[in-house]
């Protein structure tokens, strides 16, 4: 890799498991989820939606939603609840489909194509990671955890039925924390992932 700003952001952004109690001020906020909202989107169909948590109560409901209690039983720090930001990250089927619905995507009378890729997933993951690279170039710390019952999350926070939460990223400033026993896996090789020309 370069040294470039990106590759240094790249290699910068890890999963952490604690946080400050330090607030996060709500323009930086507004500036993360501004990257998230520009990633790309199927027929710019712009399916995400995003919920800021800074309220603590909720965040320990959400918390709790997300698992915490088995991160600390695994010796981690309470992270999640720690962490001053919570952001929900939700993706609309239903817009995709009303996209590919519309005129321009018609063209000639042609059904709405066969989705073999359900690109609303695709693109809240494009999301994701923009919000997480974000957030680290504001010197701050993420982590991101999926839930088991996203209808959970929708019901605490009022999520429309509609708009399915993929997950939460937590964000503050990182504090010491116990590292991920995955890692000791390491990082696959690059030529064991990048294939040239065929597999």
């Amino acid at each position: 890799m370069t040294n470039s700003p990106l590759h240094d952001l790249v290699r910068k952004r890890r999963m952490i498991r604690n946080f400050t109690e330090e607030p996060v001020a709500w323009d930086v906020i507004e500036r993360i989820v501004d990257a998230g909202r520009r990633g790309p989107s199927a027929g710019f169909s712009q399916g995400m939606a995003f919920v800021a948590i800074t309220n603590a109560d909720t965040r320990g409901r959400i918390a709790a939603i997300a698992g915490e209690e088995w991160y600390v039983r695994q010796g981690h720090e309470p992270f999640m609840s720690r962490a001053p930001v919570h952001i929900v990250i939700t993706t609309s089927e239903a817009l995709y489909h009303q996209r590919y619905n519309e005129p321009d995507k018609k063209a000639g009378g042609q059904e709405e194509i066969g989705w073999p890729i359900p690109y609303w997933h695709t693109d809240a993951g494009a999301a994701m990671m923009l919000v997480l690279l974000a957030a680290v170039d504001e010197g701050l710390g993420t982590a991101f955890v999926g839930v088991r019952d996203p209808a959970e999350l929708q019901q605490e926070l009022g999520i429309p039925a509609d708009h399915l939460p993929i997950g939460v990223v937590f964000i503050g400033h990182p504090a010491p924390d116990k590292r991920s026993g995955s890692l000791q896996r390491g990082r696959r090789p690059l030529e064991t992932v990048l294939h040239r020309e065929r597999w």
